[in-house]
């Protein structure tokens, strides 16, 4: 605890300035680094660090591409810079917005055939009838595209950060984070409720996450929550049936796809505390190619990235 202590107040104290910054901006658990007079098993808990490297932000190339096209074989023909994704709308939501930021920064790569969207289908996405914890955890929903990355199929793949595991594996990094979209939860409900506190006691919820039920059942324990797998589309259609009363999204997620509209309210913290790195976009390449760092490197947010790395 003492050697997770000197390293947490060495966090504070190097980037301080950043960390205030960031406070401005409302971003998750940075309030509670600076404003909280809390010991340190308090903030350890909060913040789900495992190790005291865990604070520790990834090295980030600030290096911009030249102009020249980086993609051109030896017959002239172009190589596809090929972007790795799972396969649900709000992946390729994601996968298209990275795109859009790679042709916007590097205008090359808008030449037909410049960039391809790889679709992979994960364990996560196939498995609907169980929840995370019962099938290992969320590195079911990258672990298909941890091995196209590493095998060379793919260049980079682009990730919802909270579905991230802690520790990547080896010969890949995650050095570019997106602009951050808000972190909050939606709450969507099929008698137009807004607060949780305002449900009806043996409320039928539907949410596979272990974070949203253990906050669900400390308002109510009354409640019943239920495994709710699959895309947004599937879950919002299953709420329109009548299976749950209600659920809770990502508002994140439901902007990048433009359905914002369906969430009766959005959730501040003190009412659900969003989860780590939640609203976060990751794009993550393998370790020695300087290709893919030199063009994400002009995609990368520094706030959001600092706050990502030290959320995680």
């Amino acid at each position: 605890q003492f050697v997770l202590h000197s390293h947490f107040q060495h966090f504070r104290l190097r980037y301080s300035g950043q960390l205030q910054r960031l406070q401005r901006h409302r971003l998750p658990f940075i309030h509670t680094i600076i404003n909280t007079n809390m010991n340190f098993s308090t903030a350890f808990s909060l913040m789900f660090v495992g190790t005291a490297t865990a604070f520790a932000p990834s090295p980030v190339s600030h290096s911009r591409s030249s102009n020249s096209a980086l993609f051109m074989a030896e017959d002239g023909e172009i190589t596809p810079f090929r972007i790795g994704t799972r396969g649900s709308p709000l992946a390729l939501a994601q996968a298209y917005e990275t795109r859009r930021e790679l042709i916007k920064n590097f205008p090359e790569l808008e030449a037909d055939g410049a960039i391809e969207i790889c679709v992979m289908k994960t364990q996560g996405d196939m498995i609907l009838d169980k929840s995370l914890m019962e099938l290992g955890g969320k590195g079911l929903f990258t672990k298909e595209l941890d091995t196209a990355l590493l095998a060379d199929e793919v260049d980079i793949c682009v990730h919802s950060m909270k579905d991230v595991p802690t520790w990547l594996p080896d010969g890949t990094v995650l050095p570019c984070n997106l602009p951050r979209e808000d972190t909050n939860d939606a709450f969507i409900t099929a008698n137009g409720i807004t607060k949780i506190a305002d449900l009806p006691d043996g409320s039928v919820i539907g949410t596979a996450s272990l974070r949203r039920q253990a906050q669900l059942m400390t308002q109510n324990p009354t409640l019943k929550c239920v495994n709710f797998r699959g895309n947004v589309q599937t879950r919002l259609r299953k709420l329109d049936d009548g299976v749950v009363d209600a659920t809770l999204l990502a508002i994140a997620g439901l902007k990048r796809m433009e359905m914002q509209d369906c969430a009766t309210a959005v959730l501040e913290w003190d009412e659900m505390l969003p989860a780590v790195a939640q609203g976060a976009i990751g794009i993550q390449c393998r370790t020695d190619d300087e290709r893919s760092l030199k063009y994400i490197a002009a995609l990368n947010c520094m706030d959001t990235h600092v706050c990502v790395n030290c959320e995680r």
